[in-house]
């Protein structure tokens, strides 16, 4: 008898009984079979229902769920399964729409006109593409949340453009490309949120697994959608208004179910935002938040729709400049920053240099990941200190010596990730030494 898991034998009045699990948690296993064996009669007993449930979930959940995955992995999945399902019903109408433009069904309409168009769209979304991953690339996982309802967001536009082009032919091939690229946006930033999230979500180093489970659960969402959707466009053709509708109606859900399942993520990595939060909060109460608390608090929507309504210290990490370069410092402050290399920061590995309204950071050629979360923090501190009329750069430097190292530490044993600071990546660096007789910055 080959077991899965475990085997337990009991012996009663000469009976012996075999029990089968399976299951790759101990505190998560199933049984799926008992066999007793009493002298030459064996006996099995099979729950094959359970175990043929289990099998048809296994294809759709990672392996050891639901303990080898985060406590927000369902909730997330439900209201992103939903927001896929109106996605795909949408796209039905939207491509109806674009077809009838391209002028599929009509006597006048010419192959090579349709392909021409159809190449056009094609490529202005592969430009697209291309352009948002060279500006916007580096700052898609520090800000996954936020991009991640952006994406969807323009993805709305863009088959909002593709429903639109019928309307006005004259500017077909202009409206159509605008719809691809942004769609391209959406490939982009979903793509990479997306590997955010995953890494996010594994809790056994099962981020493969999640992964091609999730390929699983998103392709039968889009079964499910298009099903949907061509009974939709089936019901609503030759209705524009039942179109406009239906379609709209869709986006507001759609947008309603991605803005709950952002919600939903309680992330455990630092980011600018997160980082804010956890530090004022620490500062205030000397407790430490944990990572769902600070879900709430953290916003996911983009900053110029929500920072009219709080305060000026809610958005404190705006005006620390990480990682800026020396080249584009002018010559006052370049003497500043020597001054301070020789005093405050003459063993430190990074510098900040205080200006009308923002706190730039300098990063040491030597510096590591454990080095720009501690310049940041340090940055935020004397952000908070500004305008109390005191010694800056020695209070700042003091809080550091006195507190950093416990509120690493607290931030660890509350679940928080501290060994790098997500970010935009500090490409810019310097190099501070001493000589005999005075300091150099080069």
């Amino acid at each position: 008898m080959g077991a899965e898991n475990s085997e337990t034998r009991q012996f009663r009045s000469g009976t012996a009984v075999i029990e089968e699990w399976n299951g790759t948690v101990s505190e998560k296993l199933t049984k799926t079979a008992t066999i007793t064996i009493s002298g030459d009669s064996v006996r099995k007993s099979a729950l094959r229902f359970n175990h043929l449930s289990r099998r048809i979930l296994d294809a759709f959940v990672p392996e050891g769920f639901p303990s080898s995955v985060t406590p927000d992995y369902v909730p997330f999945q439900i209201w992103d399964t939903l927001q896929g399902l109106s996605t795909y019903t949408k796209t039905m109408l939207s491509t109806q729409a674009l077809l009838s433009a391209i002028g599929v069904g009509e006597k006048s309409a010419t192959v090579i006109g349709a392909t021409f168009q159809w190449f056009l769209r094609d490529l202005t979304g592969m430009l697209g593409g291309v352009l948002f991953t060279f500006y916007q690339g580096s700052n898609l996982d520090s800000n996954a949340k936020m991009w991640r309802l952006v994406a969807d967001l323009m993805n709305d536009i863009g088959m909002l453009m593709d429903l639109v082009s019928p309307l006005f032919p004259s500017a077909f091939v202009f409206i159509v490309c605008l719809g691809s690229i942004s769609r391209s946006f959406t490939g982009v930033a979903s793509g990479a949120t997306r590997a955010a999230l995953t890494q996010h979500f594994a809790l056994q180093n099962n981020a493969a697994d999640i992964s091609a489970k999730e390929g699983s659960q998103e392709t039968l969402a889009t079964m499910v959608g298009m099903a949907l959707g061509m009974l939709v466009a089936h019901i609503t053709m030759g209705h524009s208004l039942a179109i406009w509708f239906c379609f709209l109606s869709l986006t507001v859900f759609h947008m309603y179910a991605n803005y709950k399942a952002v919600r939903c993520l309680s992330l455990a990595t630092l980011n600018y935002e997160r980082s804010s939060i956890l530090l004022l909060h620490y500062m205030k109460t000397g407790q430490v938040l944990s990572p769902k608390q600070v879900s709430v608090l953290e916003h996911v929507l983009p900053l110029w729709m929500t920072s009219w309504t709080g305060n000026k210290d809610k958005h404190l990490y705006q005006r620390v400049h990480l990682g800026v370069r020396i080249a584009t410092l002018n010559s006052d402050e370049v003497v500043e920053i020597s001054r301070l290399a020789g005093s405050y920061y003459n063993k430190g590995k990074y510098i900040l240099l205080e200006k009308k309204i923002t706190i730039s950071v300098i990063m040491h050629k030597d510096s590591k990941a454990a080095d720009i979360l501690q310049a940041f923090v340090h940055a935020l501190v004397f952000t908070k200190l500004v305008g109390q009329d005191r010694a800056l750069h020695l209070e700042s430097q003091s809080w550091m010596a006195k507190h950093y190292e416990a509120f690493v530490l607290k931030l660890q044993l509350s679940g928080w990730r501290t060994e790098r600071l997500l970010s935009p990546s500090v490409a810019w660096k310097a190099n501070w030494f001493s000589t005999s007789s005075d300091e150099k910055v080069d």
